[in-house]
């Protein structure tokens, strides 16, 4: 049977292609029903304040590197998207004086936009690795620093880019959640070729790598509003993504969301698709329920509620 066409864009596939019973269940979920859906190999988290919250993301970064040693170096896969947790990853390493490479810290920049074929370049206005850069690295004493070529940015060879997830532990690869529900820029893929009926199943999509991926409209549109003050022709079509290979070499997958990246539909539909394994590519993040640890962070005031409203 031909599933329904996207609500948004016709020649793409994404969550409005779902069974309409997935929908309506993932709109009835509650902050309390949405916290029963935690099983193992799948956990939970709530935050009271934004404080909280982005204190308990940057402290990965540095929980993730003091494993790190330089017979078993170890690091973190980290986004932009959220990015305010990237100034306090600086302040906790600086404070404890944590000497990144001496510990022969690792980072991976998830993705970055393309252009013209090619990643940005640093000076780019909406690049990554600039953000990462200005708002982390660069704010760390040069003395505490990871070595340079232990920041990996996903914007020249992507097969060495990948191969470095063997050299070095990725203890957890973090990741917020944009409205075509990817993490990275894993989006949902276009519908056409032999995927024009179905999309391609969960296995195949298991198989992508670090590559360069067109992105759906919501993803251009979304970081128009999100980077861009709204301004859509300045938003990359295209980028350079971590993918699920790169994923499932990483210990952990978290994911954080304060509600700013995706709404509360949304928050609450991938959670139910995660905990109750019903992986879909057309919701890229659901392919996660086969991951052996993964982690939802939720800002409790930006959940918000499923329901009209009228103002």
């Amino acid at each position: 049977m031909t599933r329904p066409l996207s609500k948004v864009a016709p020649g793409w596939w994404d969550y409005t292609t779902l069974d309409p019973e997935v929908l309506r269940e993932a709109g009835r979920l509650n902050e309390r029903s949405l916290k029963s859906l935690a099983r193992p190999g799948f956990k939970i988290h709530f935050y009271d304040t934004l404080e909280e919250f982005y204190l308990a993301e940057a402290l990965e970064y540095v929980e993730a590197w003091r494993q790190s040693s330089s017979d078993n170096p170890a690091g973190v896969c980290g986004p932009i998207g959220p990015t305010e947790q990237l100034p306090l990853v600086a302040r906790i390493v600086n404070s404890l004086e944590i000497n990144l490479a001496k510990l022969d810290a690792h980072f991976w920049g998830m993705d970055e936009w393309v252009e013209d074929g090619r990643p940005v370049a640093a000076d780019h206005p909406l690049s990554f690795a600039r953000a990462d850069m200005e708002l982390c690295f660069n704010r760390i004493d040069r003395k505490l620093r990871p070595r340079r070529e232990n920041i990996h940015f996903p914007t020249g060879d992507l097969q060495a880019f990948s191969d470095s997830f063997d050299r070095a532990r990725c203890v957890v690869m973090q990741g917020g959640q944009g409205e075509v529900k990817h993490w990275a820029f894993n989006d949902p893929p276009q519908r056409t070729g032999k995927w024009k009926d179905q999309p391609p199943s969960p296995a195949e999509y298991r198989k992508l790598g670090a590559r360069v991926v067109a992105l759906h409209p919501m993803t251009v549109i979304q970081n128009a509003r999100t980077s861009g003050g709204g301004q859509v022709a300045s938003v990359p079509t295209s980028a350079c993504t971590v993918g699920p290979v790169e994923t499932w070499k990483s210990e952990r997958v978290s994911i954080w969301q304060a509600g700013r990246h995706d709404n509360p539909f949304g928050q609450r539909l991938t959670a139910l698709m995660i905990a109750k394994r019903i992986p879909d590519t057309s919701v890229p993040m659901s392919l996660l329920a086969d991951h052996p640890d993964v982690h939802f962070h939720y800002y409790r005031p930006g959940l918000g509620a499923v329901a009209a409203e009228m103002h």
